[in-house]
């Protein structure tokens, strides 16, 4: 069916909608009220300032936290705003905001509160869904005991929680009481709520949700599954619609179990009913309602040819649905992919850092209704609220931006996923584009064998070491030197190395550290013709091409640029981008980050950050907790030193080998770099017995 863009704004007369949110969905939301008409209200908080939200906005206005009631209530007012979206994460599930709009006169674009605590409370959601004949999973709730359970293995759950934090399976008696006590503690410290339920775990399980939509008028469809299986830690990676499991008479009795779901709590507007599956039977169970808009929403506009958040903001200014269940139908496949500011070979740790460059495929998105109705071909589009120049912290959700693909089957749509992420480069911040490749190409995801534990029994599969300096490709590196050769040095031409002397060119010396380690890698030559490469002694033929550089980009590449690199008779194409003493370069979703060191550095030598030179560095960007070291202090390998913050994970840093704290760079409170130097840890004479051991 075809969307219902081009009907003009809503009947009610909505002129101006404020967008409770950030990020790539206040962006989005953005670009649904500018199609229909409406002045969109961007709010943001300081550090947020100049984010691509705010500039895709008509209006922007300051508050001092996305998640201060009083003041996006104010903001709406004075911007003369008729209704709040409250996009997802921050308020989105807030009774207690949808009732203050509703008090301030402004439309909540949402279900009504009393529908968001029925299904935010998972004990009471069970029950109101089960009173309505949804199928749910055997449990039980506290104030009844849990540790007289015998169901095994069983999973416990805070009530009051979402997003798998807290969630501890328990797979005998033994463990019951420690893991109930930790789901706990996790539960009161993230929700301020202990309350517990435990379910039986239902093996080989798979994770398939229902969107429904929702009128004011009695009228509730839903639009079709979504396969969410493809999980870490219970988080969501990478989401697809149709599931490659169910058939058309399992959607059709799912479906009829969700729009019951949502009319036994008066729900309106949109939602999302999620249901453990059993892989093996095909059984489903209820296990949560999420009263908002979900981040997956795209796969379900692409395959209905539906504009959801358009839905939304008819629906919420008292439309009738414009069809009907028998209206809806699903074309083709569409899959959706999360890109991460995380480091997935440093345990998906949060990452950060200025975006220095960028590049993505496909259609900026929605344009759904011109998306979603396609006629042969792969489409791609891209859900971002990314932008160059701008900066990316530890203080929200590490999710930059989403790439969906949309084809007439299943295998061309995850084909087009990969090439869609070899395209998209983001210099500046290390993210998890190689994984979501390696994930989106495994056998397992694209024979359709999905289930919620398969992301975690792959995972040295998907994150090979990535630790030792061998492993660094030897064409990034020749690249990396080629690159800083061919950039003037200074103000004064003579700068140029290009290593002439009377007689032959001389070799020029760069010491390039990258995770991996420091490489020497010699230049002589011209290297936008023809130069010859050494890396750490090993000769690499090697030129550049210097294809395209943004008119306005500063000298020395510090706004990106696209070169070709010769290697051996292999030409590769990269993103180039340069901060200060540091370059990034970009090939096929990759990024490496490789910085030029002083000749006589005491790290000047190949492999020196692997062999451990007792610079302890920051693993992520975040904030310093706590310090648990002093100068001078005798510390002991593996010793804590520092705990390190970031996005509510808390990280210790330890003492890489025994020694002495000589230097404390840091203290409680600060925010740091991702490998800045904490402390330096020095060895004494009486270690030298470990460091002739390790060398």
């Amino acid at each position: 069916m075809g969307g219902v863009r081009g009907a003009g704004p809503p009947q009610e007369g909505f002129t101006g909608v404020l967008i409770a949110n950030r990020g790539e969905i206040a962006v989005r939301i953005a670009r649904t009220l500018r199609g229909l008409g409406i002045t969109s209200v961007a709010v943001y908080v300081p550090s947020d300032a100049g984010g691509k939200h705010t500039l895709e906005a008509d209006i922007a206005l300051e508050v001092p936290t996305y998640l201060d009631i009083e003041a996006i209530i104010a903001a709406a007012l004075d911007s003369g705003a008729q209704a709040v979206h409250p996009g997802y994460g921050f308020l989105a599930e807030n009774a207690a905001f949808a009732r203050r709009c509703a008090e301030a006169g402004l439309v909540f674009v949402g279900p009504p509160a009393d529908a968001v605590d029925a299904m935010g409370d998972k004990i009471r959601a069970k029950a109101t869904v089960a009173a309505a004949g949804v199928p749910v999973v055997p449990g039980r709730a506290e104030p009844a005991s849990l540790e007289d359970w015998s169901d095994f293995p069983a999973l416990i759950k805070p009530s009051a929680g979402g997003g798998g934090k807290g969630m501890v399976l328990v797979r005998s008696a033994a463990e019951l009481p420690e893991a109930i006590a930790s789901a706990r503690r996790t539960a009161l410290a993230a929700f301020g709520d202990g309350t517990l339920l435990i379910e039986r775990y239902v093996q080989n399980p798979r994770h398939i949700e229902i969107q429904i939509m929702a009128d004011t008028h009695g009228n509730v469809v839903h639009l079709g599954e979504r396969e969410c299986s493809l999980q870490r830690r219970h988080q969501k990676i990478i989401e697809e619609a149709p599931s490659p499991f169910v058939g058309p008479e399992t959607r059709a009795r799912m479906g009829a179990a969700a729009a019951e779901a949502a009319r036994a709590v008066g729900y309106v507007g949109a939602g999302t009913v999620e249901f453990i599956v059993d892989g093996t039977t095909g059984a489903y169970h209820f296990m949560e309602m999420n009263t908002r808009l979900q981040v997956e929403h795209p796969v379900t506009e692409l395959v209905t040819g539906l504009d959801l958040v358009e839905l939304q903001l008819r629906v919420a200014a008292g439309e009738l649905l414009p069809f009907g269940q028998d209206d809806v139908r699903l074309t083709g496949h569409a899959v959706e992919a999360r890109v991460y500011a995380e480091d997935p070979a440093r345990g998906f740790l949060p990452s950060g850092g200025r975006v220095l460059a960028l590049r993505e495929p496909g259609d900026p998105g929605p344009g759904v209704a011109a998306t979603a109705s396609p006629r042969g071909g792969a489409i791609v589009r891209v859900d971002s609220g990314l932008a160059e120049g701008g900066a990316v912290g530890t203080a929200f959700d590490p999710m930059l931006s989403k790439v969906i693909t949309w084809a007439p089957d299943r295998a061309t749509a995850l084909a087009a996923l990969d090439r869609a992420l070899a395209r998209t480069a983001v210099l500046g911040v290390v993210t998890n584009i190689p994984f979501l490749r390696a994930l989106a190409a495994h056998p397992a995801v694209t024979a359709g064998e999905l289930d919620t534990g398969l992301v975690e029994r792959v995972l040295p599969e998907l994150v090979p070491a990535t630790q030792v300096p061998d492993e660094l490709p030897s064409e990034v590196l020749a690249a990396a030197g080629l690159v800083f050769h061919a950039m003037p040095q200074g103000d004064d031409p003579w700068d140029i190395t290009d290593g002439w002397r009377a007689g032959e060119p001389a070799w020029t010396t760069w010491r390039l550290e990258s995770r991996d380690g420091v490489h020497a890698v010699q230049v002589r030559g011209l290297p936008r013709e023809s130069a010859e490469v050494r890396i750490d002694g090993d000769a690499v033929p090697a030129r550049i091409r210097i294809d395209e550089t943004p008119a306005d980009t500063p000298p020395g590449l510090s706004g990106g640029a696209r070169l070709h690199v010769t290697v051996g008779g292999r030409t590769e194409r990269y993103l180039c981008a340069r901060d200060a003493d540091t370059l990034w370069l970009g090939r096929d979703g990759a990024s490496w980050a490789l910085t030029r060191h002083l000749i006589g550095d005491p790290e000047d030598r190949p492999g020196a950050a692997a062999a451990g030179d007792g610079a302890v560095r920051s693993p992520m960007p975040g904030t310093v907790l706590v310090v648990k070291a002093q100068p001078g202090e005798r510390v002991s390998e593996g010793q804590p030193l520092l705990i390190v913050e970031a996005m509510k994970m808390e990280h210790t840093v330890t003492a890489p080998h025994d020694g002495t704290v000589s230097q404390l760079a840091v203290q409680a409170g600060q925010p740091v770099d991702m490998d800045a130097v904490l402390a330096v840890v020095r060895r004494e004479p009486g270690d030298s017995e470990a460091m002739d051991r390790e060398a």
